[in-house]
């Protein structure tokens, strides 16, 4: 992995088999070896767009989503919802009117009704349609029936005075379910949880592994070609052209099955050629979902560097057609350079390639220290072993401590990112929010497990203003919606909050949502998120979890049978 949740492997689930070379242990041929794949050439790209100027010139929509096809200004529509820029982080005046209408005007009138489950009083905010306003949500079963800027009566009402009230949080990068950590992704805002980091198994498999925990978040997740290859015994190394025809035809089942999308990890498994990528690209564009990217560089080194990484990532968009996906581009394509990656990916989007990316709000990563990733760390990253920290503990390592981690190939954090390397694509509105990581016991883990949500809306938009709180939420609910929903039903009425969304509710304090989590205490839950609503269910009420509520459900991808 190269944060533990950054790898083949998530920390929840045992790694492949004995005889099958593992990613993360540097045992197999490394992506900067000389069996590394020529994937990427090595002319330099050009670019002749500003940041400033990508930003208006934002590319394509994500696929699924039915937009006009050009807005007011004459540019291509965009992947980013109406989002007005406010700093305000207190609840507007009852008194005051909606800033935009839903998609039915908000009833005004008194409702007689008796709805199952009504949320009131609240700063409703629907980043779908930039609706912002007090006002009170009234809910019978699993479905939001209105939001009314007039009371409402309800069997069960959850005050919401003084907070906001914001659809379900999708995490679009997190692993498995494993009984323990959803409760922490519940603390943080989570209602969906979405493994577009590989489910590991195939779809059955996963599907019965994940309701065997009876989740209190919906689950699904992206069909992972590291765990078929280990299964055909491919593991890390080159697959023949049979041996790809046999890994695309086990992706296209899981896809058939529900699985979301595809995930790939070229940097930890140096084996997956530029064509086997496209293959599987040509796959997800058939079926409409995206290629999800682990991609192949890490490092500013020559002979292989982010900024070809992130060029064979397009390459793979312009040649196939499908959506690409880069998981934690903050960590891998973007580390030490995030304004020409993110320069590059708009130049992509520009010529109409479906191209995102999501990012987690720490500068350090995380890893087992027996990883490839940690290979020649010093050069790559242009840090020192005083940089490092194993998990668990506060302080950081010298040389002996360094050999001890080695030795114990412990978990150890790098602290390699920039301030820059997270804010300016928390502050691109394209960018997602995506944790990598679901917390395990005995809590060797990185701290976005617990807080990586409750981070963007407390430190990242409120204390710093890197972005505003709606764009915040916008992150976290309609974008991942939206990348995903063109083949799932399940995702077209998640991540809004209107007349017809399922019933995901996540309600918080804007003026006290923090993480708590840190590197020495990864369990810590977050603080500010009031109440919790899946499905229609409560699962945290006035800052309390109820663990006998479990109403989690599968998401899954519609695809024909034929």
């Amino acid at each position: 992995m190269e944060e533990a949740p950054d790898d083949p492997k998530p920390e929840t689930e045992p790694g492949p088999q004995p005889d099958t070379p593992h990613p993360e242990t540097g045992t197999g041929p490394h992506p900067d070896s000389d069996l590394r794949p020529d994937a990427v050439g090595r002319r330099r790209i050009v670019l002749g767009i500003g940041f400033a100027a990508a930003l208006v010139a934002l590319g394509r929509r994500l696929p699924g989503r039915s937009l006009p096809a050009t807005d007011p200004s004459g540019l291509p529509p965009t992947t980013v919802p109406a989002v007005p820029r406010s700093t305000s982080t207190r609840p507007p005046e009852p008194t005051e009117e909606p800033t935009s209408g839903i998609s039915e005007e908000p009833t005004t009138t008194v409702d007689g009704h008796h709805y199952d489950l009504v949320v009131a009083n609240g700063r409703v905010i629907d980043p779908e349609t930039g609706f912002d306003s007090v006002a009170h949500v009234g809910i019978d079963r699993d479905t939001v029936i209105t939001v009314s800027t007039g009371p409402l009566k309800g069997r069960t009402v959850l005050n919401a005075a003084g907070l906001v009230v914001a659809p379900g949080f999708i995490d679009i990068l997190s692993y498995p379910v494993n009984g323990y950590g959803e409760w922490n992704k519940i603390a943080d805002g989570v209602t969906t949880n979405l493994c577009m980091h590989g489910i590991d198994h195939p779809m059955d498999e996963f599907l019965e592994r994940s309701a065997m925990h009876r989740p209190p978040v919906n689950y699904g997740g992206a069909t992972d070609q590291y765990s078929h290859r280990a299964d055909i015994g491919v593991g890390i190394d080159y697959a023949s052209d049979p041996q790809i025809d046999e890994l695309v035809r086990r992706a296209d089942a899981d896809i058939r099955a529900g699985a979301l999308g595809i995930h790939e990890q070229p940097e930890y498994v140096p084996g997956v050629t530029l064509d086997e990528m496209l293959r599987h690209g040509e796959l997800a564009a058939s079926h409409d979902v995206p290629l999800c990217l682990h991609l192949r560089y890490s490092e500013n080194l020559e002979p292989g560097t982010q900024e070809q990484a992130v060029a064979e990532a397009v390459t793979v968009a312009r040649r196939t057609g499908c959506a690409v996906h880069v998981e934690h581009l903050n960590s891998t394509g973007g580390t030490g350079r995030m304004a020409e990656a993110i320069a590059q990916m708009e130049a992509a989007r520009a010529e109409g390639l479906a191209l995102t990316a999501c990012t987690y709000p720490y500068t350090f990563w995380a890893t087992y220290a027996k990883s490839a990733r940690f290979k020649d760390f010093r050069e790559k990253y242009g840090i020192t072993v005083a940089d490092l920290q194993i998990a668990g503990t506060t302080e950081r390592l010298d040389e002996a401590g360094w050999q001890r981690a080695r030795d114990a190939n412990a978990l150890t954090a790098a602290f390699a990112m920039s301030d820059d390397d997270i804010e300016r694509p928390l502050a691109t509105p394209w960018i997602m929010v995506g944790s990598d990581a679901i917390l395990e016991r005995p809590h060797n883990n990185h701290p976005r497990a617990s807080g990586c949500f409750s981070r963007v809306l407390g430190h990242y938009a409120r204390d710093r203003n890197v972005l505003s709180l709606t764009e915040a939420l916008a992150k976290m609910t309609i974008l991942p919606a939206r990348l995903l929903e063109g083949r799932s039903p399940d995702l077209a009425r998640r991540g809004r909050l209107s007349a017809g969304a399922v019933a995901d509710v996540t309600v918080f304090d804007p003026v006290t949502i923090a993480d708590q989590a840190s590197i020495e205490k990864t369990w810590l839950p977050s603080v500010g998120v009031h109440h919790v609503v899946v499905g229609g269910q409560v699962v945290r009420r006035e800052g309390r979890t109820d663990q006998s509520v479990r109403p989690g459900v599968p998401i899954l991808s519609r695809v024909d049978a034929t």
